[in-house]
């Protein structure tokens, strides 16, 4: 791996990890948004699905170090990144794909946290309704802006 290319990773991955580790409040409780989603979807389009995996592996473990995260969130998280990387990997950067393949993976991981917690997943589904509607929008707006930061070597 290059420097530059080697860099470049360290500095999404701390991107992602920071994005990861703050929350934006939803107007209802337990609707919180991480703008790590749309980031993370943005990263998987743009790089590909084995450098997103190593990023979001990178950033789990620098949040897992700070303590901001625990074992429970890495597993959603690595769904996410596996089923929403996933999508992207095999239909390409398509913007339908795009809006979807988050709202999916968090869909995939809530179910995941459901069947660890041992309850139903309809409610965790529903807490995670306007983050998905968030993820999906953002997605959209910031994968043209990074795109284009990464054409002209402002990313």
């Amino acid at each position: 791996m290059k420097t530059k290319d080697l860099t470049l990773t360290a500095l999404l991955a701390v991107l992602l990890a920071v994005f990861g580790t703050f929350k934006i409040p939803g107007i209802v409780p337990g609707t919180e948004f991480q703008l790590s989603a749309p980031f993370a979807v943005c990263i998987a389009a743009l790089f590909g699905f084995r450098r997103y995996l190593l990023i979001g592996v990178l950033a789990s473990m620098i949040n897992l170090l700070l303590g901001t995260h625990t074992i429970l969130n890495v597993l959603i998280a690595m769904v996410f990144r596996l089923v929403a990387g996933g999508i992207i990997a095999i239909g390409g950067d398509k913007p339908v794909l795009l809006a979807v393949s988050g709202p999916v993976g968090t869909a995939c991981g809530r179910i995941v946290l459901a069947a660890v917690l041992h309850t139903g997943a309809g409610v965790l589904l529903l807490g995670a309704v306007p983050g998905m509607i968030f993820t999906a929008a953002a997605t959209l707006v910031m994968y043209p802006i990074l795109k284009r930061g990464l054409k002209y070597g402002t990313v």
